[in-house]
C-alpha cells in the first residue's frame, strides 16, 4: 500500500495544474473545433464521435465507458503505478468532455472545416503534450500507446498515429466519403507531430550523474520507482583524496524531473549533472540498426 501512496504523492501542485491546463485545451479544441465538422479523428475520442454520429450517444458516455475497460488492461499490463498517475487525467478528460459538449454546441471559429479542424488539432496536441510531460495519461487509446512502447521502441506519437489511423479509416463505414478520411488523416498527423513537439522529443534521452553518500538508496529508489537501471562507479574525489561512488543514470527526458525530486527528497545535498545524449541503444531505449 506505501508503494501506491508514493505514486499518489509524487505528483506537486503545479503537476495537477499543468495537467488540468492540458485538459482544457484537448476539450476546447476537441468540442469547438474538431467535433462540429464532423471530422473522425482517432483515440478515444474518435470513437466517441463514430458512436455519436452513428447513434446519437454523447461523446464522454464513451470516454466513460471506455477508460474503465482501459484501466483495468492498464493495471494488470502497465502496472499499478501507471494506474494512478493516469487516474486524475482519466477522470479530468471524461468530466471536462461533458461540460463541454453542454457549453460548446457550435463551431468556435466559422471558417474552412479543414482550417478549422487543423485549429482544433494543434489546440488539442499541445493540450495532450501537457499532460504528458507530466507523466499523466488521458487513458483510452494513450494506454494503448503506452503498451506499444512498452515493447516496440517507438515515440508515443508515432504509436498513437498507427492505432488513429484504424480509427479514423473506419469512419469511411459510416459516411462513406474518402474526403472526410483524408480531413481525418491531416487532423490526426498534426494533432500528434504538436504532441511530440510539445514534450520535445518522447525519445530524447538524457545522462545523469550524481555524487552522493548516499547512493545506495537512491539507486535502489530509481530502480522499485522508476523503473530505470541505473550504475555505481569507482571515483576519487581529487580535493578530499577520498574514495567517492559515483551514480550514472541514463533515463527519458520525460522522466528528469521524477529523477530530480527523488534525489532532492533522498539527499537535498547531492551533486548532480545532467546532460543529453545523441542516443541510447538497448533494452528500455531505442534499438540497434
Amino acid at each position: 500500500m506505501a508503494k501506491e501512496v508514493r505514486y499518489l504523492k509524487s505528483f506537486y501542485w503545479k503537476d495537477y495544474l499543468i495537467i488540468t491546463l492540458g485538459l482544457v485545451l484537448f476539450a476546447v479544441g476537441f468540442t469547438g473545433f474538431i467535433m462540429p465538422n464532423q471530422i473522425v479523428v482517432g483515440g478515444l475520442g474518435g470513437v466517441g464521435l463514430l458512436f455519436k454520429y452513428a447513434f446519437g450517444l454523447p461523446v464522454f458516455v464513451t470516454f466513460l465507458l471506455g477508460n474503465s475497460i482501459m484501466m483495468v488492461l492498464a493495471w494488470f499490463i502497465l502496472g499499478k503505478g501507471y494506474v494512478f498517475r493516469a487516474l486524475y487525467g482519466v477522470v479530468g478528460v471524461t468530466l471536462l468532455m461533458g461540460v463541454a459538449e453542454n457549453l460548446i454546441t457550435e463551431a468556435i471559429v466559422h471558417t474552412d472545416p479543414l482550417i478549422t479542424s487543423i485549429i482544433g488539432a494543434v489546440c488539442s496536441g499541445t493540450g495532450l503534450g501537457l499532460v504528458y510531460t507530466r507523466n499523466a495519461s488521458t487513458g483510452g487509446t494513450d494506454i494503448l500507446g503506452a503498451i506499444i512502447t512498452k515493447y516496440r521502441y517507438i515515440s508515443m506519437g508515432r504509436g498513437l498515429l498507427y492505432i488513429d489511423l484504424i480509427i479514423v479509416s473506419s469512419s469511411y463505414l459510416l459516411f462513406q466519403s474518402l474526403e472526410k478520411i483524408i480531413y481525418g488523416l491531416i487532423v490526426v498527423s498534426v494533432m500528434y507531430y504538436t504532441v511530440d513537439l510539445v514534450i520535445n522529443g518522447a525519445r530524447q534521452s538524457v545522462q545523469f550523474i550524481i555524487f552522493s553518500s548516499r547512493y545506495n538508496e537512491i539507486a535502489s529508489h530509481v530502480n522499485s520507482e522508476l523503473n530505470r537501471g541505473c550504475t555505481v562507479l569507482e571515483g576519487t574525489g581529487w580535493y578530499s583524496q577520498q574514495p567517492q561512488k559515483v551514480l550514472i543514470i541514463l533515463a527519458r527526458k520525460t522522466e528528469s524531473t521524477s529523477i530530480f525530486r527523488l534525489v532532492k527528497r533522498i539527499d537535498e545535498n547531492a551533486f548532480i549533472s545532467q546532460s543529453n545524449v545523441v542516443g541510447v541503444y538497448g533494452k528500455g531505449f531505442d534499438q540497434m540498426k
